[in-house]
């Protein structure tokens, strides 16, 4: 059975996560995560590739819990057809290895989606890292959402949780 770790059901579950966008190198894209009365969390902007852009992001804070013991990660989400990123850091750090696995949220239907542990690749700065370790989900600091791979213009997924089994 799913373990929810994050529920986004209040506002509160989405008060500080903040934003990583292309920014950070001299693009011009911008996202958001912003709750919805309806219950869930809604992950928006623009990507733009002007100035080499490409990317938006968000990222959670340090989480309070990990998931150690566990093999799958579940998604509930409403999508636009779009591919995006579920991105799991095992460290606080701004930079650095992250273990991304890529989904497809279908448009105008929410959908549960399943992840398995072994789908996240370790990457740093969108590159793979050969040699870098299996992602260890008792080491689980922060998650992220990211849109990127040249899929340029507007863009919305809702998600109402993310946990694990």
């Amino acid at each position: 059975m799913s373990r929810p770790l994050i529920d986004f059901a209040s506002a509160a579950a989405v008060a500080r996560w903040s934003a990583i966008d292309d920014a950070v190198m001299g693009g011009v894209s911008r996202s958001q995560l912003q709750h919805d009365p309806a219950g869930h969390a809604i992950f928006s902007g623009i990507v733009s590739l002007e100035h080499n852009g490409g990317f938006a992001s968000v990222r959670s804070p340090m989480l309070d819990s990990n998931a150690p013991g566990t093999h799958l990660c579940r998604l509930e989400v409403y999508g636009d057809g779009k591919r995006y990123k579920l991105n799991l850091r095992t460290d606080n750090s701004f930079d650095g290895v992250n273990y991304q696995a890529v989904f497809e949220a279908p448009a105008h239907l929410w959908t549960q989606l399943s992840l398995p542990l072994t789908d996240f690749q370790p990457s740093y700065r969108g590159r793979r890292v050969p040699g870098a370790p299996p992602f260890d989900p008792a080491r689980l600091q922060q998650i992220g959402l990211m849109i990127a791979d040249r899929q340029a213009g507007p863009f919305a997924l809702a998600i109402r949780s993310i946990g694990f089994e």
